[in-house]
């Protein structure tokens, strides 16, 4: 394949851009050595900010994959925390691209698992996973805590790849004990009804230590910072460290939960800006005893993997996967 026949990938944030080139004929796709990143507050538009890495770079394409944070409605996509207006038809043709795909960020995250390798992961948990060629059927569940909490499922039929975008994270949060109980009725009283979003995801950290403090009937301080909670539990903050303790906990039955919704019985992808710094937490935590703690169901739960994806770009290696099916061979190589 020449240079010319690869796939211009880009990750876009509201407040960076990755960009990148896809070889859609190689079985390991993502050029790792042609990521890029940009402020997009540098650039009045996302066609200029990548032909501005086109032309650092000297790369040549045809063809494009954008993932992007947020809704993708037909023809248009608007970057959440961003004025960025995302035209397909002119952003192709600014580029004079013959093709070009507009995907949400999160259904990118869930099409990177078809890419994913052993070494890209970390289990939680005893039940292990292995990468399947496409042409074995399964269904995987992808769940990311970040600025918000992203939700969504992989399905894999007849050799290929189908990503479901969900709005999960806003599904009503179900407590499990009766301290979560009460940290329901608090948050209640603050924000009406009470989405898992509402506690999983950064911001859902702090709420969590100031609904815990409340219990406990102190004051919990001036502004806070997901970091800073994070931070004074590293340092052994007894509320900070019980906060991340329900974190964990909370996350790993809200994500057993999405294996029972979508049937996803081989395996659910955590991924996310706050996995892989909580990492040690989820492994040493009540994650994977909530995971698993579905009552008739809990033998089957056990024998479904949780995996921290630890791909340092799994939303260009999603935009990469998406350049096979699209702009690949009839039969991928990785099949």
């Amino acid at each position: 394949m020449s240079n010319a026949d690869r796939v211009l990938l880009a990750d876009i944030g509201g407040t960076n851009a990755r960009f990148a080139l896809a070889d859609p004929a190689s079985a390991v796709p993502l050029l790792d050595d042609s990521v890029r990143e940009f402020v997009v507050a540098d650039f009045p538009s996302l066609a200029d900010a990548a032909q501005h890495y086109l032309d650092e770079t000297g790369a040549t394409a045809q063809n494009g994959v954008f993932a992007v944070a947020g809704r993708v409605d037909g023809d248009e996509a608007r970057i959440t925390n961003h004025p960025w207006v995302i035209s397909v038809n002119r952003t192709r043709q600014a580029l004079g691209f013959q093709g070009l795909k507009l995907v949400n960020d999160f259904a990118a995250q869930a099409m990177a698992v078809s890419l994913l390798t052993p070494r890209d992961v970390v289990t939680i948990g005893g039940a292990h996973w292995m990468p399947s060629p496409l042409s074995v059927p399964r269904t995987y569940a992808v769940i990311g805590p970040g600025t918000g909490l992203g939700v969504a499922a992989l399905v894999i039929r007849d050799g290929r790849a189908y990503p479901l975008e969900t709005e999960g994270g806003h599904v009503s949060f179900p407590p499990g004990t009766p301290e979560e109980i009460r940290i329901l009725e608090i948050l209640s009283a603050q924000f009406g009804r009470v989405s898992n979003e509402r506690l999983i995801c950064g911001p859902g950290l702090v709420n969590l230590y100031r609904a815990l403090s409340e219990i406990a009937g102190e004051d919990p301080g001036g502004p806070l910072e997901p970091k800073d909670v994070t931070a004074r539990a590293a340092a052994g903050d007894p509320r900070c460290v019980r906060t991340l303790d329900v974190f964990c906990a909370v996350f790993g039955a809200i994500a057993g939960d999405l294996v029972l919704t979508t049937g996803a019985w081989d395996g659910v992808f955590l991924t996310g800006g706050l996995v892989p710094r909580l990492l040690s937490s989820l492994q040493h935590s009540g994650f994977r005893q909530r995971f698993e703690h579905k009552g008739r169901f809990s033998p089957a739960m056990a024998r479904v993997p949780t995996l921290a994806n630890m791909h340092p770009r799994p939303g260009l290696l999603g935009a990469a996967a998406y350049a096979v099916e699209l702009f690949g061979p009839k039969t991928p190589p990785h099949a």
